[in-house]
């Protein structure tokens, strides 16, 4: 049992009953010291005695024997507080050595138990299952274990290992507070350093984090490189979130008793591993093969550290660690510096494209690759934003400003992100070159076609993507109302010629010449357009049945009119009628479905070889029979 320093527990003898302070005080330490020696010799790692072998046989008696270990802690602080009330009464030398080289037995033996718990124990101790552990603070002291070494009832509803890690720590801290109560915290200290910090490299080192060369990076290929990248993004949150994090709990509980104590030893254990993990992302940030398709694994990099830098603050949130966040912040501002530099370069790249416009009008392989890196831009919305709050966007186009205003919200509407900003103005960019590569074009139809083609991509692109909520539905709104103003313009470019080949009026009578005229100048126009526009596409599927259907419904109709109108008269006049009427009503639907899917059709495929095609003629036979 602990015997308190300020009461005996025997009488005072005739012996001891002087008046003097100083007889007093060394009667107190002498009983003092012989109440510790009784605990603290049988763990004398140095004694050969009979007495103590079998108790040095206890390989961690802290575990084995936690009540003895108990009473030593109890011993060694009854011990010191004894030795610093005696020498400030000027107590005897002999009994103050005497306190002291039992003083060192025992921290001797507590320095072993240490390093026993901190190397026997690291599956207990592993970060993983410490930082798992709630931000409280655990109860399960040593000085809370009773006699049958039971844990706390409140702990029950724990894992069994985390129930034995709380014990193990428990274990260290109340040691490391019994040593630093005695003055002995430097050694404690040292032990801990040594241990945790091969912890941490070790962990970083089957985490694939090494310490890099900034020359070694340079020369590195990008394949290489870029491997690097993926294991460090798979490496930093576990090293931030489960291994510094495990290490500063650990070492918070461990050291509680000194602040200063507790914050020099994370960081030595801690900052030579966080500063190698930072300093990886400077060095990509620094690479100059980066090109425009590496953005986006930068913005990876960026962006794990943008989502672990309040953890980042926590953790190393000591003045000795500043340098550590100094570092993730520098890592931090360069990654910035280089995705700005690619996304100028990247704008700059897409208004200098001089590539020719596409056959037939398609989707041209420039609008396909912005879109496509826009998209992904896209999805790293949170990250772009905090890049180009300070980008300005310079306007160098004559296109109006009604661009950005749909871009507008109405009045109480929160204003457009710079995000958003940002990427409908990439759009704009791309939207002035396509106008200028339309132009490239001889044919105006074909320069709307392709123009409707292109946008309806970006607005597919655009609705299948983050982009949607990005730009907004008024965004769309409006870009799909400019796509069905080009189909407008094309189908008047491309087919007013064939529509205008047929009378403004069907319902009047006309004589048979201007009839035959008419037919022939129908059969003309179609025939030019129809081999024109044989090569021509529409990729988009519900883009091309919508063109097809408006085509047919403005022209078929009108031609049937005419058609039906004037086949009688055409009928009594046989002889010439075949090189006349060439189209039956049906013939037109079936070519006009046909267009759009960029396969050019022959004329003489198509039986348009100067005589009727087979439908007109077997229209016009069935017609002579029916009279």
């Amino acid at each position: 049992m602990r015997t308190p320093f300020f009461s005996s527990s025997k009488p005072s003898t005739p012996s001891h009953n002087s008046s003097s302070p100083h007889t007093f005080c060394e009667t107190l330490l002498d009983e003092t010291i012989e109440n510790a020696e009784l605990i603290i010799e049988k763990w004398d790692l140095d004694s050969s005695s009979v007495s103590t072998t079998s108790y040095n046989r206890v390989a961690n008696l802290f575990r084995d024997n936690p009540l003895e270990a108990k009473q030593l802690l109890n011993a060694v602080n009854d011990l010191q507080h004894a030795m610093q009330f005696v020498i400030k009464d000027s107590a005897s030398s002999k009994l103050l050595v005497r306190a002291h080289n039992l003083m060192q037995i025992a921290i001797r033996r507590l320095q072993k138990e240490f390093y026993t718990i901190l190397s026997g124990s690291r599956y207990f101790l592993d970060s993983e299952t410490v930082s798992s552990r709630s931000s409280r603070s655990s109860t399960a002291t040593l000085s809370s274990l009773s006699d049958e070494d039971e844990v706390s009832e409140d702990n029950n509803n724990n894992s069994e290992i985390e129930k034995v890690s709380e014990v193990v720590m428990a274990d260290l801290k109340s040691i490391a507070d019994c040593m630093i109560g005695a003055g002995y915290g430097k050694e404690c200290v040292k032990i801990y350093k040594l241990n945790r910090k091969s912890v941490i490299d070790e962990t970083l080192y089957y985490l694939g984090i090494e310490k890099a060369i900034s020359s070694q990076i340079q020369k590195m290929d990008w394949e290489l490189l870029e491997i690097k990248i993926k294991n460090w993004l798979s490496a930093v949150k576990i090293a931030v979130t489960t291994l510094f994090h495990g290490e500063r709990i650990l070492c918070d509980y461990v050291f509680s008793a000194s602040d200063n104590i507790r914050e020099s030893c994370f960081s030595e254990i801690a900052k030579d591993g966080a500063l190698t993990l930072f300093l990886f992302p400077e060095m990509v940030a620094k690479y100059k093969k980066l090109s425009l398709e590496k953005m986006f694994r930068v913005l990876d990099v960026y962006d794990a550290i943008c989502e672990l830098w309040v953890k980042i603050e926590l953790i190393f949130c000591f003045d000795s660690m500043e340098v550590v966040k100094s570092q993730a912040m520098i890592s931090l501002v360069k990654l910035g510096d280089a995705a700005r530099a690619m996304l100028s370069e990247f704008e700059s790249a897409v208004q200098k494209d001089t590539s020719k416009a596409v056959p037939g009008g398609g989707v041209h392989p420039l609008t396909r690759y912005v879109m496509n890196y826009l998209v992904y831009l896209g999805d790293y919305s949170d990250a772009i934003s905090e890049i180009i709050v300070d980008l300005p966007i310079s306007l160098q186009t004559s296109l109006p400003e009604s661009y950005y205003l749909s871009m507008t919200t109405e009045d109480g509407d929160p204003p457009p992100s710079v995000v958003a900003l940002r990427l409908a103005w990439l759009v704009l960019v791309l939207l002035c070159k396509l106008d200028g590569k339309a132009q490239l074009y001889k044919d105006a139809a074909l320069s709307y076609l392709f123009l409707s083609n292109n946008l309806n991509y970006i607005i597919s692109k655009v609705q299948q993507s983050n982009l949607k909520l990005l730009l907004g539905s008024d965004w769309i709104l409006k870009h799909e109302m400019k796509v069905k103003e080009y189909m407008s313009k094309y189908e008047r470019m491309g087919w007013n010629k064939v529509l205008m080949s047929l009378p403004e009026n069907l319902t009047i009578d006309i004589s048979s010449m201007e009839v035959k005229e008419r037919f022939s100048e129908f059969n003309s126009s179609f025939e030019e357009v129809y081999r024109k526009q044989s090569s021509w596409v529409i990729l988009d599927q519900k883009l091309r049945d919508q063109v097809k259907v408006s085509l047919a419904n403005k022209l078929v109709p009108r031609y049937r009119t005419f058609y039906e109108k004037h086949r009688r008269e055409l009928v009594r006049n046989v002889i010439g009628m075949e090189s006349t009427v060439r189209f039956a009503p049906d013939d037109l639907q079936n070519y006009l479905s046909d267009l759009f899917h960029g396969a050019n059709v022959s004329v003489s495929s198509m039986g348009w070889s100067g005589t009727s095609s087979p439908s007109v003629s077997t229209s016009m036979s069935s017609s002579n029979r029916s009279r």
